[in-house]
C-alpha cells in the first residue's frame, strides 16, 4: 500500500513520460546473450522436430521464476530505509521480479537514491523502471523526483513500455480519476520463448471504483499482446473482491494458496498476486517471510510455451 509514507502535494498532475529500459549489464552483452539464445532456441527446436519425426513439434515449455514484491521504498514495518535488506531478495532465485513503490531520487525518506538502477546493481539484473510520478527536482542541481513500478530481469529485454491506466493522483489537494502512468510492461527472452510481463500498483482506497477502472485498463493493454502473458503487482484487493473478477475471465491466480503477504509481520490479507495467461502451467509458488518491506514477495515456478508472440 502506498500510504504508507506522507507524500508532497503538488497542484496538478506529473506529465506521463514514457522510462528507458536500463540496462544491468552492457548493450553488446545483452545483444550477444540475446543472439545467442535465439541461437540455442532454434537449435533446440530443430533436434526437437527431428526426434519426434514430425515437422512443426511444437518446442518443450521453458522454465521461469517470476517473483513480485512490494519494496515499500527500502523501508521495513520498522520504518528504517536499508536497500541492502532490500537486496536480500536476491535469495528468490527469480528470474523476473515485478516491484511496486520504488523510488528514484524520491526524496529524504530514500536518501534520494535511484532504487531501481542500485537493486538492479546489486541484484546482477536488467531493470525497467516506469514512474508514476515524474515531479521537478527540489532544487536546480538536482534529479528529477520520481515513484512508480518496476521489473528486473535476468533475461534480454525485447521491448519495455510504460502503459497509463486511471489513477487517483495523491499528488494533488482535490484529484479526479484519470489517465496516468506507471504499468510496466516488458517482453523477455527466455531460451526462444517471448513472455510479456507487467508490474502493477492498484488503488489503495476503500472505495473500488478505481480498482475496477484500471483493471479494465490493464486488461485493455494485455488483448492488444499475444504470446505468454504474466501481471504482477500490489492490487490492494484480494483475489475475491469483486473488482478483480475480470481479471480471471483471461488469466489465472498463480498462488491461491501461497498464503497472506500484508502486513509482513503478521500478514491478515493476500493482496500481492502473480496471475498468468492459459498455456502457462505453474509449478511452485509461495510467500516469503520477510522484514526488509511492510509486505511479503509472492515467488512462482512456471513452465512457459516457446511458440507464439
Amino acid at each position: 500500500m502506498t500510504h504508507g509514507f506522507p507524500r508532497p502535494v503538488r497542484t496538478g498532475r506529473a506529465a506521463a513520460v514514457l522510462a528507458a529500459v536500463l540496462l544491468a549489464t552492457a548493450a553488446t552483452a545483452a545483444t550477444a546473450a540475446t543472439a545467442a539464445t535465439a541461437a540455442t532456441a532454434a537449435t533446440a527446436t530443430a533436434a526437437t522436430a527431428a526426434g519426434a519425426g514430425v515437422t512443426g513439434s511444437r518446442a518443450p515449455a521453458v522454465p521461469l521464476r517470476v517473483a513480485t514484491y512490494n519494496i515499500h521504498a527500502g523501508a521495513g514495518q520498522d520504518q528504517v530505509f536499508d536497500l541492502d535488506r532490500t537486496a536480500a531478495l536476491r535469495g528468490l532465485r527469480a528470474d523476473v521480479i515485478g516491484l511496486q513503490e520504488v523510488d528514484v531520487h524520491w526524496g529524504a525518506r530514500s536518501d534520494f537514491v535511484d532504487e531501481a538502477r542500485a537493486l538492479a546493481g546489486k541484484l546482477r539484473m536488467r531493470v525497467f523502471f516506469a514512474p508514476i510520478y515524474d515531479l521537478e527536482p527540489p532544487g536546480p542541481d538536482g534529479e528529477r523526483r520520481r515513484f512508480g513500478v518496476a521489473v528486473l530481469s535476468r533475461h534480454p529485454v525485447l521491448h519495455a513500455e510504460n502503459h497509463e491506466i486511471t489513477r487517483l493522483s495523491t499528488q494533488t489537494s482535490e484529484p479526479v480519476p484519470a489517465p496516468a502512468p506507471g504499468f510496466a510492461e516488458v517482453v523477455v527472452e527466455v531460451r526462444g520463448a517471448r513472455v510479456h510481463v507487467y508490474s502493477t500498483h492498484l488503488d489503495y482506497r476503500a472505495d473500488p471504483s478505481v480498482r475496477e477502472a484500471q483493471v479494465a485498463d490493464m486488461l485493455a493493454v494485455l488483448a492488444g499482446d499475444r504470446g505468454p502473458k504474466v501481471l504482477v503487482g500490489d492490487f490492494n484487493a484480494e483475489a475475491g473482491a469483486p473488482e478483480l473478477a475480470p481479471l480471471w475471465r483471461t488469466l489465472r491466480d498463480a498462488a491461491p494458496d501461497g498464503g497472506g503477504t500484508y502486513p509482513a509481520d503478521e500478514p491478515v490479507k493476500r493482496i500481492d498476486l502473480v496471475t498468468v495467461s492459459p498455456g502457462i502451467t505453474v509449478t511452485g509458488a509461495r510467500t516469503v517471510a520477510t522484514d526488509a518491506s511492510d509486505h511479503r514477495p509472492v515467488v512462482t515456478d512456471l513452465k512457459v510455451p516457446r511458440r507464439g508472440h
